[in-house]
């Protein structure tokens, strides 16, 4: 049995439109104990080369539900600009059949500008959950 009062988080983002980890992304941290308190802002940290958060401020004791906020929005914007060269020579090259070229109306950045993840948390137990991320989607689940 575990003698540690709080739980502890860690995430991490991997951009599955390029394959890569999502470096660079602001990602917030809130808590709060018990689903009819206020959320407590506890600070935030932003992803490495690896796409990682190692610096999560650490939950308060008696957490009892946990929201990671990822701003997402300019990490696209940013890397729509670093990719734009690239994927000009991909079309060049590419013909896609089945896919609109136009799909997102000239809008760079993200359909989803922020993701806002919320779940429960345990005393004692180490909560990782990874970001899976692309323009037009997401997914999450609870990593090891």
């Amino acid at each position: 049995m575990s003698t540690e009062t709080t739980a502890s988080v860690s995430t991490h983002i991997l951009d599955t439109s390029v394959g890569r980890p999502a470096e660079g992304v602001a990602v917030g941290l809130a808590a709060r104990s018990g689903r009819d308190a206020d959320w407590q802002a506890l600070g935030g940290s932003a992803t490495d080369a690896d796409g990682r958060c190692k610096d999560l401020p650490a939950l308060p004791e008696g957490t009892t539900h946990v929201r990671l906020d990822f701003a997402v929005e300019a990490y696209f914007e940013n890397n729509a600009e670093n990719n734009a060269e690239n994927n000009a020579e991909k079309k060049q090259a590419d013909v896609q059949q089945d896919a609109p070229a136009n799909r997102d109306s000239g809008s760079v950045g993200a359909f989803f500008p922020e993701v806002a993840i919320t779940f429960a948390v345990v005393p004692g137990e180490h909560f990782h959950v990874p970001l899976l991320l692309n323009p037009f989607g997401y997914s999450v689940y609870r990593g090891s």
